[in-house]
């Protein structure tokens, strides 16, 4: 019989599969990569338990959550749970603080299944905790160094080229601009922050003390940079990265037009992939209506437009430059401009994809300089 655990470090960066006890609606408010939802009470259950806790104390909880789960009920979920027991012999089962739902699934699967399943001590309150203080371990006691440039310049694509990049973007599933919502859904805040800070945990168990990341706001789509790392952001030395207006046009054309289209079309199919894109599109484009002002919105709206019928009616981009251009000249080119003179003094290195990502690796081999 495998103990309790609670080794929790040791548990992500194993990525050992768990089964998290709680209800729905707390699940899908944040957990962990990997762990699946194998309720002992549905939200409804929980609710009424919770309230009969509240008025008649916990004996008569417990009493109603038999009477609740019971019968065919029972038999379900306790068949889930020795299946998921029976596929991952090396896993555990977690409640919210590794209480009472934790041990009455535990005795029942001992006494009815006959399977001896550990449990995470602590529950997802111990391991969230100890997620948070991994990240702001690393901001305390590592080494950043941040990357920007304008728009379109592919700070992301030099990011995923490097072993040492915490990539925000990529575990908020959003490009970081207006336009950067993809065609799948963003994660939960608490999600959003455990997938970065099992990430810092298992490049840190590599050696790892200098991280790389892409400049970013406070918010990157609809989750927030935790605000240790955001304000450590505010004085990060920063690699500048330069393209052409060319180039840099093409690679937006192909990031938020060519393959954001086929994300669509990849999720709901040809015709209402394209038309959602479109829908998307359009949308994007209103998010800055106010920052664009009334003449230059109706301009570039209306170029996005003929290029959307255009793509639709044939699958020909080429039109949408046109807005692309006008957009980054316009708008996107002089609000880094500013950027970039506000934060010139900790600019310490500029260069095209290639330098900056050669100095980048030169830079991870020095000594970092670690807080103290």
């Amino acid at each position: 019989m495998r103990n309790d655990c609670t080794d929790y470090r040791q548990l992500f960066l194993d990525d050992v599969p768990m089964m998290d006890m709680r209800a729905p609606i707390e699940f899908a408010k944040g957990a962990f990569p990997g762990a699946v939802n194998l309720p002992l009470m549905n939200d409804q259950e929980r609710q009424k338990v919770g309230t009969c806790y509240k008025q008649q104390g916990q004996a008569a909880a417990i009493a109603l959550g038999h009477q609740l789960v019971g019968g065919a009920i029972k038999q379900a979920r306790l068949e889930a749970w020795a299946a998921f027991a029976k596929a991952h012999p090396d896993g555990y089962l977690y409640c919210f603080r590794g209480g009472l739902r934790s041990q009455i699934v535990q005795g029942w699967l001992k006494d009815e299944a006959g399977i001896q399943y550990p449990k995470v001590k602590g529950g997802y309150k111990a391991m969230r905790t100890f997620l948070l203080e991994t990240t702001l371990q690393a901001v305390e006691q590592c080494d950043f160094v941040l990357v920007g440039g304008l728009t379109g310049t592919g700070k992301t694509d030099v990011l995923l080229q490097l072993d040492n990049v915490l990539d925000l973007e990529g575990h908020a599933n959003h490009r970081g601009s207006s336009f950067g919502k993809r065609a799948t859904a963003q994660p939960a805040q608490i999600d959003f922050e455990n997938q970065l800070a099992i990430d810092i945990l298992k490049k840190r168990a590599r050696g790892m003390q200098q991280f790389v990341l892409e400049d970013e706001g406070r918010i990157v789509g609809s989750c927030s940079v935790p605000l240790e790392l955001y304000q450590g952001m505010q004085q990060y030395p920063l690699v500048w990265l330069e393209d052409s207006f060319e180039n840099r046009v093409e690679r937006i054309l192909r990031d938020y037009v060519i393959n954001l289209c086929a994300e669509f079309v990849a999720l709901h199919g040809e015709e209402d992939g394209r038309r959602l894109f479109a829908e998307r599109m359009l949308q994007s484009m209103g998010n800055i209506h106010k920052r664009l002002g009334g003449e230059r919105f109706q301009r570039l709206s209306a170029l996005l437009g003929q290029a959307l019928d255009e793509q639709l009616r044939s699958g020909a981009v080429d039109l949408h430059r046109g807005w692309i251009e006008g957009l980054l000249n316009e708008y996107y080119d002089p609000m880094y401009a500013y950027q970039r003179q506000a934060k010139a003094e900790r600019i310490e290195f500029a260069g095209d994809g290639v330098e900056v990502r050669e100095y980048l690796e030169a830079r991870a081999k020095r000594e970092p300089r670690v807080a103290p």
